[in-house]
């Protein structure tokens, strides 16, 4: 029973956390903002940061330069469904992207969306923890180690799970109070 690989699992969910939090836009532009978005294009799913560059040129607009002429209409679509209330502008190959203010209803949509990734992140640490407990539970069963073990491990990876999930509520509550502060 490997806990290092454990706890490299959940931290992968908490990085993952992390990305799409840093997705959420809080009123100011921030290359980050785009990350999350996905666009069709070459017969496939491909980070818009595959196909374009972006840049803060001001602080309430982003610029997207989209490399491949053919792909500019894909990326403006993939932005516009993205569902992060952005509206580009296509001038050529360039997009630019106004960064509207904030208003109530939507910082509230945008702490519900926080919320379900952050309740991603738990179930994905769960699955984790599962898996490990699972591990344990077999080890002990087939005759690999005692019983006192194996509540042991048991007991390290309870506790690895509930630091995990601290650290997954503390980029939560950092993440609202970043969205909510007017």
């Amino acid at each position: 029973m490997n806990l290092d690989d454990l706890s490299r699992r959940m931290s992968g969910a908490v990085s993952a956390l992390r990305s799409e939090l840093a997705g959420l836009r809080t009123g100011r532009a921030s290359a980050n903002l785009l990350d999350p978005i996905q666009v069709s294009a070459y017969g496939g799913s491909m980070p818009i940061n595959q196909l374009a560059s972006i840049s803060v040129p001001e602080p309430r607009m982003l610029s997207v330069q989209v490399w491949d002429r053919t792909t500019v209409a894909a990326v403006d679509r993939a932005i516009r469904e993205a569902n992060l209330g952005l509206n580009p502008i296509m001038e050529g190959q360039l997009l630019r992207i106004p960064i509207p203010e904030l208003n109530a209803e939507r910082r509230q949509e945008l702490v519900k969306i926080a919320h379900k990734y952050a309740e991603q992140a738990k179930v994905a640490v769960r699955h984790v923890r599962r898996d490990g407990l699972d591990h344990v539970k077999k080890e002990e069963k087939d005759g690999g180690m005692g019983e006192d073990e194996s509540v042991r491990l048991a007991d390290q990876i309870q506790k690895l799970t509930d630091q995990t999930i601290g650290e997954i509520d503390q980029l939560l509550a950092t993440k609202e109070a970043e969205i909510t502060q007017v």
